[in-house]
C-alpha cells in the first residue's frame, strides 16, 4: 500500500505553476479546492484557506498580493496603498471596500479580465516606490496621498494629506510627541515630499492643498472643517494651540486668538467612554471661566452639512 504524499498548502498567494513546482499535482489541487482547504484568490492564484483573514482590510491586502503574483511589474497604489498605509478616508467608507488598485508601467501587458482589479498605467520613478510591512511593492506614502487627493475638493484632499502628513512626521522621529507635529521644519519637509510626488504627476492643481496641509490636525473631520473654513474665507485658525488652564494644558481643535474663540469638532470616537466626556466638560468649563468663547459642531455635520457648520462659526466673527 502506497503512503499518501503529504500536501503542504501555501501560506502566501501562490500561482498554479508554483503549486505544481512544489510537488502538488493537478488532482491534488482540485481535491484541496473542492474540500475547502485551498482558497482561490483570483484565477490561477491560491492560498491555504486557513490563512484567509477575518478582517476586511487584511482580506483586501491578501487579494492585492495575489494580483502582484500575476503582474510582476505592478505596485499597490491608490485605494489599496491607502489601505496598507492606514490613511483616513474623507467619506463614510473605507479604502479597502473597493477593488484592488494597482499601477503598472506603460507598455506592460495587463490581464484584467481574470479578476476584479483596477489597473492604472503610469510611470513610477524608483524614489516613489517602496515596500510595505509584508514586502509588497507599493507607492510611497507621499505619492499615495497625492494620487488620492488629486482632483478631490479641498476639504477631502486635506483629509488625505493631513493624515499622511501625521504619519510622515511620526516616521521622522524616534518617539513622536505632540510638539513634533507642530514642528515647522518637519511640516515643511513633509510638504516637500508631497510636492516632489506631485511633480511626478505634473498636476499643478494640488499645490494649494499641499500648502494648507497641517500635521497638527488629529482627525479627518478636523481636516475637512479646515478645508471648508478656507473655502468660505473665514479667518485662519491655529490648530491644537496650547492654552493653559488651572486644570492643565488644553489643546483645542481650532483657536482664533484675535477673536478669543475656540472651535471644537466632536466625534463619537473622541468621547468613547464616560470619563473622557467628563474630562472634556471640565476642560470646557475651565476655558470658559478664563473668558474664552466656544463654538462646537459634530463630525457628521461637517461631512453632511458643511454650510451649517460654516455659518455657525462665521456668526462668531460678526
Amino acid at each position: 500500500m502506497r503512503t499518501p504524499k503529504p500536501c503542504l498548502l501555501p501560506k502566501r498567494p501562490t500561482t498554479r505553476q508554483g503549486l505544481l513546482a512544489s510537488g502538488m499535482t493537478a488532482q491534488m489541487i482540485r481535491t484541496a479546492l473542492n474540500s475547502g482547504r485551498l482558497k482561490r484568490l483570483r484565477r490561477g492564484v491560491f492560498v491555504d484557506a486557513d490563512v484567509w483573514p477575518d478582517d476586511a482590510r487584511d482580506q483586501h491586502l491578501l487579494l492585492a498580493a495575489a494580483e502582484l503574483e500575476v503582474h510582476h511589474t505592478a505596485v499597490l497604489s491608490h485605494e489599496s496603498a491607502a489601505a496598507s498605509w492606514g490613511l483616513p478616508h474623507p467619506g463614510f467608507v473605507e479604502w479597502h471596500a473597493g477593488p484592488v488598485s494597482l499601477t503598472v508601467p506603460p507598455g506592460d501587458s495587463v490581464r484584467s479580465r481574470a479578476s476584479r482589479c483596477v489597473h492604472r498605467i503610469a510611470p513610477l520613478p524608483g524614489a516613489l516606490v517602496t515596500r510595505d510591512g509584508d514586502g509588497r511593492p507599493i507607492t510611497t506614502l507621499a505619492r499615495t496621498a497625492v494620487d488620492l487627493a488629486l482632483l478631490r475638493s479641498l476639504p477631502d484632499a486635506l483629509v488625505i494629506l493631513d493624515g499622511a502628513a501625521r504619519l510622515l512626521c511620526a516616521a521622522m522621529v524616534a518617539a513622536p510627541r505632540r510638539r513634533d507635529y507642530a514642528n515647522p521644519r518637519l511640516a515643511a519637509a513633509v510638504r516637500q515630499l508631497f510636492e516632489h510626488a506631485n511633480l511626478s504627476r505634473r498636476a499643478a492643481g494640488l499645490s494649494a492643498a499641499i500648502e494648507l496641509c497641517d500635521p497638527r490636525r488629529e482627525s479627518a473631520p478636523e481636516s475637512m472643517s479646515a478645508g471648508h473654513f478656507h473655502l468660505a474665507a473665514l479667518p485662519a485658525p491655529q490648530c491644537q494651540a496650547k492654552l493653559q488652564t488651572p486644570i492643565g494644558d488644553a489643546f483645542p481643535d481650532f483657536y482664533w486668538p484675535e477673536h478669543n474663540l475656540i472651535g471644537e469638532c466632536d466625534g463619537a470616537v473622541k468621547y468613547a467612554d464616560a470619563q473622557a466626556y467628563v474630562r472634556e466638560k471640565e476642560r470646557e468649563q475651565a476655558l470658559r471661566d478664563l473668558g474664552y468663547r466656544m463654538v462646537r459642531w459634530q463630525a457628521k455635520e461637517i461631512m453632511v452639512s458643511p454650510n451649517v457648520v460654516v455659518e455657525r462659526v462665521a456668526r462668531q466673527f460678526d
